[in-house]
C-alpha cells in the first residue's frame, strides 16, 4: 500500500508539474524573443536617424556601426548600402507598402525592417538581422531553472507521500498484524486506536469479532471437557468388564476383537478432543507408507470377511506430508469405512503426486454417489440412509491440517482424493 499511494503520489505532482512547466516555458522562449525583438527595433529606429536615402542629399549613405547585419534599401527594393540581399525580401516589402515596421524569427536569426520617412514618405527602408543565440541561452538558463525547481517540487511530494504513506499504511499493518493473530486462534488480541476514524471503526469490530469468538471457543472447549470425561468413563468401565471377562479364562473368542475396538474409540476420541482444543499443535513431518500400513492391518480383515480386496499403492517417490499422523488416520479410516458400508467391490487406496501436493485416492467399485456429490460433505442428523457425519467430519479434518477433501469421480467407481501439502525437505 506504502509503494502504489506513493507512486500515485508523485506521478500526480510530475503530472501537475510538467503540465504548468511545458507552457510556461514557451511563454518564457516567446517572451524573451519579443523582448529582443522590440531591442533590435528600438536600436534600428534609433540608426534610421543618421540614415538619408533621398537622392537630393547627394551624400554617400553611412551605415551606423553594429554587431547586427544592417542594410538600406530605396523605394525600388535594392540595397544602396550595408549588408544585406541585394533586392528586398518580403520583412523589406512590407515595410516599404505598408510604412510599418515589421518583425519576424527566421532560422535562429532576429530581423526587423524599418521604414525611412521623409516629409511623411516613405524613402527607404532599414533591414536589421541579429543572432538569437544570446535569446536561446537565456531560454536554457531559465528553463533549467525551471527544471530544478521541477525536480524539487516532485522530491517534496514524494517526500510527503513518504510520510503520508507511513501515517495511513502503519495502522492497517497493525490491523493486520491482529487479523492474523485471530485468525491463528489468539482471541485476546485487540487492536490499537490509530487516530484514523475509519481503520478504528474496522478495529472496533474484529475486537467485538474477537470477543465473540473466545466465548464461543471456551463455551466450545468447555463441552470438549465435560464430554471427554462422559465419554472415557464409560470407555473405561466397558474395558475394565471386557477385562474382567478374558481373566475369567472362558473368553469368548469375539473378544480380543471387542477390546481393539474399544482401543479404536479411545483413540479416536484422544484425536478430535486434541483437534478440538489445541489450534497450535505443532506438525511434524508424516510418513504415509507407515499410515498406509496400518490402514491396512485395520481394514483388511473386515474386508476381506466380506469377500472384498483391499489394495494398497504407493506411487510417489518421497511420500512425505506435513500433517498429524493421528489425525490423517482418522481420515483414511472415515474414507475406507465409507467405502466399506457404502461401495462394493474391491477397495483401492493409492498415493500419487500432484505438484506440491500429495494425492491420496480411495475408491471402490459401487454406484458412487447419487445427486449432486457435495450434498455427501452435509451433515446429516441420525443413522438413516446416507453418508452421515462421516465426510463433513472428515473434510473438516482435512482443511484442519492444510489440506483438501473432494469427490474427484461421483461413479460408478467413485474416487474420493484427500490432498496433503508435501513435507519440505
Amino acid at each position: 500500500m506504502r509503494r502504489r499511494l506513493t507512486w500515485a503520489i508523485v506521478s500526480v505532482a510530475a503530472a501537475a508539474v510538467v503540465l504548468f512547466a511545458v507552457p510556461l516555458a514557451l511563454v518564457v522562449r516567446t517572451s524573451y524573443r519579443d523582448q529582443e525583438l522590440v531591442r533590435l527595433q528600438r536600436d534600428t529606429v534609433a540608426a534610421t536617424r543618421a540614415i538619408d536615402v533621398s537622392p537630393s542629399s547627394g551624400d554617400r549613405i553611412e551605415v551606423p556601426r553594429s554587431s547586427d547585419l544592417v542594410a538600406v534599401y530605396d523605394r525600388a527594393g535594392r540595397r544602396v548600402a550595408g549588408r544585406g540581399p541585394q533586392t528586398a525580401d518580403a520583412a523589406v516589402l512590407a515595410a516599404l507598402r505598408g510604412g510599418r515596421s515589421t518583425d519576424s524569427v527566421r532560422s535562429g536569426d532576429l530581423l526587423v525592417a524599418v521604414p525611412l520617412v521623409q516629409s511623411e514618405r516613405v524613402t527607404g527602408v532599414v533591414r536589421a538581422v541579429r543572432d538569437d543565440g544570446a535569446v536561446a541561452r537565456r531560454t536554457h538558463r531559465t528553463w533549467l531553472a525551471l527544471a530544478g525547481l521541477a525536480a524539487v517540487l516532485i522530491a517534496a511530494a514524494a517526500a510527503a507521500a513518504v510520510l503520508l504513506g507511513a501515517r495511513l499504511a502503519r495502522p492497517l499493518e497493525r490491523l493486520a498484524v491482529t487479523a492474523r493473530r485471530l485468525g491463528d486462534g489468539d482471541f485476546t488480541v485487540r487492536s490499537a486506536p490509530s487516530g484514523v476514524p475509519e481503520v478504528d471503526a474496522v478495529g472496533g469490530t474484529l475486537d467485538a469479532t474477537a470477543q465473540r469468538l473466545d466465548d464461543l471457543v471456551s463455551r466450545e472447549r468447555a463441552f470438549s471437557a465435560d464430554a471427554s470425561h462422559q465419554l472415557r468413563t464409560p470407555l473405561a468401565a466397558l474395558r475394565i468388564e471386557l477385562e474382567a471377562i478374558e481373566l475369567r479364562g472362558d473368553a469368548p473368542p469375539e473378544l480380543p476383537a471387542a477390546l481393539g475396538q474399544v482401543d479404536r474409540l479411545q483413540g479416536t476420541i484422544d484425536t478430535l478432543l486434541s483437534v478440538a482444543r489445541d489450534a497450535h499443535r505443532p506438525v511434524s513431518a508424516c510418513d504415509l507408507q507407515s499410515v498406509l500400513d496400518d490402514l491396512e492391518h485395520r481394514h483388511r480383515g473386515p474386508l476381506a470377511a466380506a469377500g472384498r480386496p483391499l489394495r494398497v499403492s504407493i506411487r510417489a517417490a518421497e511420500p512425505v506430508t506435513r500433517a498429524s499422523r493421528e489425525v490423517l488416520g482418522e481420515i483414511l479410516d472415515v474414507l475406507v469405512d465409507n467405502a466399506e458400508q457404502h461401495g462394493a467391490g474391491a477397495v483401492d487406496v493409492a498415493v500419487r503426486e500432484v505438484d506440491d501436493w500429495l494425492a491420496i485416492d480411495v475408491a471402490d467399485e459401487g454406484n458412487g454417489f447419487a445427486g449432486d456429490p457435495e450434498a455427501a460433505f452435509v451433515r446429516r442428523a441420525g443413522s438413516g440412509k446416507g453418508h452421515g457425519i462421516g465426510l463433513a467430519l472428515a473434510r473438516s479434518l482435512a482443511h484442519a491440517e492444510g489440506g483438501r477433501l473432494t469427490i474427484t469421480s461421483a461413479g460408478p467407481g467413485p474416487v474420493l482424493t484427500l490432498l496433503l501439502p508435501r513435507a519440505e525437505n
